[in-house]
């Protein structure tokens, strides 16, 4: 599996469970910050610190830049993450702070 594919079924699944409709509140980006070096980083490169992480997991920069995703696919993607990912029973609150942190990552040319 490629470092790609990962990112390929993150994007689908997240896109069709956001087809499933959800609201989705502002969050904290520093407090996602947080929650992704507490929850994330065993597998993704969470910010520019990290030095290493799961090989064909996509880092948060990858899917904060994938012109794919949305805030809603996101959240909708963090509340049921697929069967790789642990079960981490996040609140909406904390949903939406990863999320928030995920975004603040995007490149200046990214939308």
């Amino acid at each position: 599996m490629t470092g790609l594919q990962p990112l390929r079924l993150f994007v689908a699944v997240g896109t069709l469970l956001a087809s499933l409709g959800g609201a989705h509140a502002a969050g904290d980006a520093e407090e996602g910050h947080r929650l992704a070096l507490l929850w994330c980083a065993n597998c993704h490169v969470v910010d520019d610190a990290q030095a290493t992480a799961s090989a064909d997991v996509p880092p948060f920069t990858a899917i904060a830049n994938s012109e794919a995703l949305t805030t809603e696919s996101l959240s909708v993607f963090l509340a049921d993450p697929h069967p790789v990912m642990p079960d981490m029973d996040l609140s909406r609150s904390e949903i939406a702070d990863i999320v928030a942190y995920i975004e603040s990552l995007k490149s200046d040319g990214a939308d």
